[in-house]
């Protein structure tokens, strides 16, 4: 992508601007009077989301992750479509499905007269996707960046035959100490337990994290609340389209063996992901669309 052609026609002067990011992939930085905020046109990710009058950023990014073509980036908001977790039918394909690791394109920018600034991503099928995934789509995620990070991705399916997906946005929030962080929202709530033998629990209390976590909380109802006395602050989870929650951090052996992570990264972030999985399978009829929405509002909390 040509940076200078980017600026030309999507720039928007002194609110919105492309950049040359890590590993010469396109990046957008946003700073307006509510936030500044950068987004990778590769795999249409939000890296950082920072409200000005935050001390910290609500995304975590690995120091050590890949900015590499054909690699996810560790960290920020990774898109998982149209599948989320390993390959649904068995094939090989890569875990969490093909478009977190693919060049986006950019629809749209717009700038708000409350001082907001809205970026829309997009990306269709081709052949190479169509020979791994053989359904016609068109997928857009709009990224409004306000006092509040608001995400909506919207798929369609512009084929002729219906097909079905799950999906996430695969949020890793930046945390003072993962040992004092708790989860609140999915007390009395029934997950899969994949860090155990995958079978149903029951969530008793708020959520801690003293070993791996990998939890797919099921019939989520409400809205989601991340602790953190480590950064003073509560980060609010806010979604529509979902009936899931996934909670993940890989602790200490786990992140050892990546080379994405530094060994102490656990410490540093939660994943709690706004996602269609497990069997929040969701279908989409030919010439329909479905929406999945998450919003993130950080909050001071003294001491």
């Amino acid at each position: 992508m040509d940076i200078t052609k980017l600026n030309s026609d999507y720039g928007i002067a002194g609110q919105l601007k492309f950049v040359a990011g890590k590993g010469g992939f396109p990046c957008v930085e946003i700073s307006n009077r509510n936030a500044t905020a950068l987004v990778c046109v590769y795999a249409g990710q939000v890296l950082s989301f920072r409200p000005t009058n935050s001390a910290n950023d609500l995304l975590f990014v690995s120091d050590a992750a890949y900015y590499q073509n054909g690699k996810a980036i560790k960290g920020g908001i990774p898109v998982c479509w149209p599948w989320f977790g390993a390959d649904p039918e068995g094939q090989g394909r890569a875990a969490h499905g093909f478009v977190r690791n693919r060049l986006w394109t950019v629809a749209a920018t717009q700038a708000n007269d409350d001082g907001d600034t809205r970026l829309t991503l997009a990306l269709a099928d081709s052949a190479e996707t169509r020979a791994m995934w053989p359904h016609s789509f068109s997928l857009t995620l709009e990224i409004s960046v306000a006092e509040t990070l608001s995400l909506e991705l919207v798929t369609r399916n512009t084929g002729s035959e219906p097909f079905s997906i799950t999906q996430a946005l695969h949020t890793y929030f930046n945390v003072g100490d993962i040992g004092r962080v708790c989860v609140l929202g999915l007390e009395n709530t029934a997950y899969l337990d994949k860090a155990g033998d995958g079978g149903q629990k029951i969530q008793t209390g708020p959520v801690t994290v003293a070993a791996e976590v990998d939890r797919i909380y099921t019939d989520v109802q409400t809205g989601l609340t991340i602790v953190d006395p480590g950064l003073q602050r509560r980060i609010r989870i806010a979604s529509r389209g979902s009936k899931t929650a996934v909670v993940w951090n890989p602790w200490a052996a786990i992140a050892a063996q990546m080379g994405d992570l530094q060994d102490e990264d656990y410490r540093r972030f939660l994943c709690v992901e706004t996602a269609n999985a497990a069997d929040d399978i969701i279908r989409v009829p030919a010439d329909s669309e479905f929406r999945l929405q998450a919003s993130y509002r950080i909050e001071p909390q003294a001491g």
